[in-house]
């Protein structure tokens, strides 16, 4: 079997990507997570929540992997028949990884002071998580079940995925003291913040574009995003002169290279992008 040479680079890149995401999510769990008894959430924090359960009641410590791994197979089927073999495929990749440098890692104490270790271990989280869904990837466990929900809802999951985690917390909280449960509240808020600055595909925006090409401007669009338009006639008041306006909703992460592919088509177009909050219907997703 043959691959091109656009297939080769695109699977090394992605390697890289996840990769250096794996290696921050293994440095982030022993330099401020586990250094200053912090619960990083999803199912990395219900993993750190076991480990920590049995080596308090039982005396005996055991291995990152031997608790992550099964957690997460039964989403790694649901995720090869919902979400397709290249995104389980790396997934994969990113689960054996982080467990692997979970475990190899020392504990290292880069502070004594715990909001500072909440605020940067959380930064330093969401850009991991960022990284690998960049990559079109997933680290497992919840951010699986939240990217199936997208998929069926077309809503931006993190924030549900968020609460998801303060619920962890809670039982965390109640076990262990509430102390580490409320400053990892403060690591996962950070987190979800960077992460969702970070990827964008579930956030929406609508265009209003006035242009004297709509129809060149609309293939622009859908060129790029494979989203539908509406154009609209009407009257520019300013010059009294005709004008047409191409409404669309695309994905957040697509506003860049659609508001650059229009100016080529029309120069002169006006261009208002609008955050969208809430959206009903059919939307196209890759």
């Amino acid at each position: 079997m043959k691959f091109r040479k656009e297939e080769v680079m695109d699977h090394g890149l992605t390697m890289v990507i996840i990769l250096a995401s794996c290696l921050l999510m293994g440095f982030n769990l022993n330099g401020f997570v586990n250094s200053a008894g912090l619960y990083p959430g999803g199912f990395n924090g219900i993993t750190v929540l076991i480990q920590r359960i049995v080596r308090t009641y039982a005396g005996i410590s055991i291995p990152f992997t031997a608790i992550n791994y099964p957690l997460n197979f039964i989403l790694i089927a649901l995720s090869f028949k919902l979400l397709g073999k290249r995104f389980t495929f790396y997934t994969c990749v990113t689960i054996i990884l982080t467990g692997i440098f979970a475990d190899a890692f020392p504990v290292i104490e880069l502070t004594n002071e715990p909001l500072l270790s909440c605020v940067f271990g959380g930064m330093i989280n969401g850009t991991a998580v960022g990284l690998v869904l960049l990559a079109k990837a997933s680290g497992g466990g919840t951010d699986i079940i939240g990217i199936m929900i997208s998929h069926k809802y077309n809503k931006d999951p993190w924030n549900y995925v968020f609460m998801g985690n303060v619920v962890m917390l809670v039982i965390a909280g109640f076990l262990f003291g509430w102390d580490q449960a409320f400053y990892s509240i403060i690591f996962q808020f950070t987190s979800t913040q960077v992460m969702q600055m970070m990827y964008q595909k579930y956030q929406r925006h609508t265009l209003f574009i006035i242009t004297n090409k709509p129809k060149e401007v609309y293939e622009a669009i859908n060129a790029i995003t494979n989203h539908g338009g509406t154009i609209l006639d009407g009257m520019g008041c300013y010059k009294n002169e005709e004008r047409s306006m191409v409404y669309s909703v695309i994905s957040s992460m697509e506003v860049k290279p659609v508001i650059k592919a229009t100016k080529e088509v029309d120069p002169h177009a006006f261009i208002n992008a609008v955050k969208t909050d809430r959206l009903d219907g059919r939307f196209y997703n890759k």
